[in-house]
């Protein structure tokens, strides 16, 4: 096994990323069936939008959307979401409006199928019964393998038993994610030759499709070892890949300590960016400030620019009670979208789910957020500013004022009052004499002297451009 040093340096120079490419934003379509992203392809494309994460892409089945994280067989495509031609044909028609498709995948676990049967055999009989009886439907969803036989067996998992020590990384990577209530959890896959061997023919063959990104679901239950086995230079090569550490902080939190700093430390992929957001809930909190947001990263509470994913929510905090805390105030919300999108650096992620009305316990708040006027507003903004360079130019407990080159300038009050922010523009070489618009309302900004006051109205966001 090569040193670490080592292996960083052969695994970052396998990837040719720009800054512009990581900065592109993704739509996560969060369980939208793959031919609805096929019907939206345009509409997604014409908003702004230059990536896809799509639900993954393997063989699962029940209609809960937990039930997607739930691997019955990496090697054939089917789900309720879709199977491999829905894939298919989702990636051609994304690609000819130039958007990528990113893919979750979960390499972790399988299903937790104790409910049904005692074995660890899978898919288990019943499927490799339906995969005989509709061979001919199957040999078209068929990534790798053969499906005359099974994929894992018994000898390919972890012995049971239940994470109890959310500290221990050694425990959190070994044990099963368990329920409550008696639940024996989501058999944890031992990182043997037989299993990274065929999860590494599963990336290889999605890569294949045309997949151009990866998000790696629970990585943090994944051991380092298993991680450079599975993502080697030759899976990650021209591949965006990132993965999901929950933390409640940065530099000094247990969890970033423990978990997200040695991930990013080992790999070159990305992360979400949850010191960021711990960060932007706390600005935006009744008694914070957005002095904390003006420079964040100094502080140890957001990633390195090119290693970001920058999100104002997730799929877990909607979804899972222990998470629904982190939920933003919508107006709030809006107004982190117009951090991330305004600001320089990361990869903003735009949050959209399809969930079933029994599931829904939110009355679809996020259903159509990417595609709402403001949204797409804020991309148009986003994706005109990509390259320059950011300024800050003031905060305080109520605003945030920052600078993108000479052609833009971004404003938030989250106060209820307005707020006048005055700067310097000899200082911060603002152009004058040109009318900046906002591209979220009709209001515009005339430099024609030295100190110049943005007038920013309450609980909004300003996004100026020439």
């Amino acid at each position: 096994m090569k040193p670490i040093n080592t292996l960083l340096i052969s695994t970052l120079a396998a990837c040719s990323f720009s800054s512009a490419t990581y900065a592109d934003t993704i739509l996560h379509a969060f369980n939208w069936k793959y031919s609805d992203v096929t019907a939206n392809a345009n509409q997604i494309a014409e908003a702004g939008y230059k990536k896809v994460l799509v639900a993954p892409a393997m063989k699962s089945s029940g209609s809960q959307w937990w039930a997607r994280y739930q691997p019955q067989d990496l090697r054939t495509i089917d789900s309720p979401l879709g199977n491999k031609q829905d894939l298919a044909a989702m990636i051609t028609a994304l690609k000819g409006v130039g958007v990528d498709v990113y893919a979750d995948v979960v390499l972790n676990h399988m299903a937790n199928e104790s409910w049904k049967r005692s074995d660890l055999d899978y898919p288990g009989t019943e499927v490799l019964n339906d995969y005989a009886g509709r061979s001919s439907y199957y040999a078209d969803q068929t990534l790798f393998g053969n499906l005359a036989q099974g994929f894992v067996s018994a000898n390919d998992f972890h012995p049971a038993g239940c994470i109890s020590d959310w500290n221990d990384p050694g425990h959190v990577q070994y044990w099963r994610l368990c329920g409550a209530d008696g639940d024996v959890g989501l058999p944890d896959l031992d990182p043997n030759n037989w299993v990274v061997s065929q999860q590494r023919l599963y990336l290889k063959a999605l890569k294949d499709m045309g997949v151009k990104g990866f998000r790696i679901d629970a990585v943090k239950h994944m051991s380092q070892y298993q991680i450079d086995q599975v993502f080697t230079s030759d899976i990650t090569s021209n591949i965006h890949v990132f993965g999901e550490v929950i933390t409640s902080g940065g530099a000094g939190n247990s969890g970033y300590e423990s978990f997200l700093a040695p991930y990013l430390n080992n790999t070159n992929h990305s992360a979400y960016d949850f010191p960021l957001f711990a960060s932007i809930r706390s600005a935006f909190s009744m008694n914070g400030s957005l002095n904390q947001l003006h420079d964040p990263k100094a502080y140890g509470q957001a990633l390195d620019d090119n290693r970001s994913i920058t999100f104002a929510i997730t799929h877990d905090i909607p979804t899972n009670d222990g998470f629904r805390y982190q939920i933003m105030d919508p107006q709030d919300e809006q107004l982190a979208y117009a951090y991330i999108l305004g600001k320089d650096g990361g990869t903003p992620l735009i949050y959209s789910d399809d969930l079933p009305d029994s599931e829904d316990k939110d009355n679809g708040r996020w259903g159509n957020v990417w595609n709402s006027s403001t949204m797409k507003s804020m991309l148009s903004f986003h994706n005109a500013m990509q390259g320059k360079t950011m300024t800050m130019l003031s905060s305080d407990q109520c605003t945030l004022l920052f600078k993108r080159g000479k052609e833009g300038v971004v404003g938030i009050n989250k106060c209820g009052e307005t707020r006048g922010v005055t700067v310097d523009t000899y200082q911060h070489e603002f152009n004058w004499n040109i009318q900046y618009q906002d591209v979220l309302s009709t209001a515009t900004e005339t430099v024609t002297s030295r100190y110049h006051t943005f007038n920013l109205p309450p609980r909004s966001a300003r996004m100026f451009k020439l």
